[in-house]
């Protein structure tokens, strides 16, 4: 017996002895290794997709935000532009409705003004041709104001005064 000559026995039971082994670990230990190994994988794996799809998520989150953001912002800008234009508008109707009260008031004014005017030039005449009648009357010592052609020679002269200034105003 020596190395190149085994004994034909023990190679069979080394034979039988090193498939039962293999048999055992093929059958129960290499599935369960298997198993182990693919729970990694799928847990490695897994996470990575699982880590993919979040980004994933995050990002079409994102997107959305952005795009809620951009509308937001659009519409912020249609509201500050309706506002302007409505304050504009406003702003000129109420000045239009300001300049118009204040026509209303100058030619109101203007009314009011020429008819104090008229009034008071009235007044003024009469105090004026009673007190030249007084001033007459102690120049000459007669009362003249009751004589009926004072009033006409005192309208005489307001009259030729009157035709005075309008000349001097259409010179003017």
């Amino acid at each position: 017996m020596g190395p190149l000559k085994p004994d034909l026995a023990q190679v069979v039971v080394g034979l039988v002895c090193f498939f039962l082994i293999f048999g055992v670990l093929g059958a129960v230990l290499l599935p369960r290794i298997e198993k182990l190994l693919g729970e990694r994988r799928d847990a490695t794996e897994g996470g990575v997709e699982r880590a993919e799809e979040a980004r994933a998520e995050a990002q079409r989150v994102y997107e959305e935000f952005q795009a809620e953001l951009v509308a937001a912002r659009h519409e912020a800008a249609l509201i500050r532009q309706t506002a302007t234009e409505e304050g504009a508008a406003l702003i000129a109707q109420l000045r239009a409705e300001g300049q118009e009260l204040r026509d209303r008031m100058l030619a109101e004014a203007q009314v009011q003004l020429a008819t104090d005017r008229v009034l008071a030039e009235a007044e003024l005449r009469e105090d004026v041709i009673r007190l030249a009648g007084e001033l007459a009357g102690r120049v000459i010592g007669e009362p003249v104001a009751e004589l009926s052609r004072t009033r006409a020679i005192a309208e005489e002269f307001f009259a030729a005064q009157d035709a005075k200034d309008a000349r001097a105003g259409t010179r003017a």
